[in-house]
């Protein structure tokens, strides 16, 4: 049986974090969100912060950026191309923002 000082509490109930930031660790994307609404806050987040709205960008860029928060670039960038916030011409030669 515990004594007075050994007494069990329950542990403080903290609210469940809901914003972009809950999903990073030490500036690294701790894992894709599975669940698409969830994954698309996420890629708006990473569109507004690590591409300008006017300016193109190389594969190769694209990918130094998307590597400075996840090893998996290349499904980041495809989900960027499939939700519209990149967009490339058919020849994959070039990316910039989308809407």
């Amino acid at each position: 049986m515990p004594t007075e000082q050994q007494t069990l509490e329950p542990l403080p109930r903290t609210p469940r974090t809901h914003g972009v930031g809950a999903l990073f660790s030490h500036g690294r994307l701790v894992a894709i969100p599975r669940k698409e609404a969830r994954r698309e806050q996420l890629l708006v987040h990473l569109a507004d912060t690590l591409f300008e709205r006017e300016r193109s960008y190389t594969e190769r860029e694209v990918n130094e950026a998307l590597l400075t928060v996840h090893e998996d670039c290349s499904a980041l960038r495809r989900y960027l191309v499939v939700a519209g916030l990149l967009v490339r011409p058919r020849d994959g030669s070039s990316y910039r923002r989308g809407r």
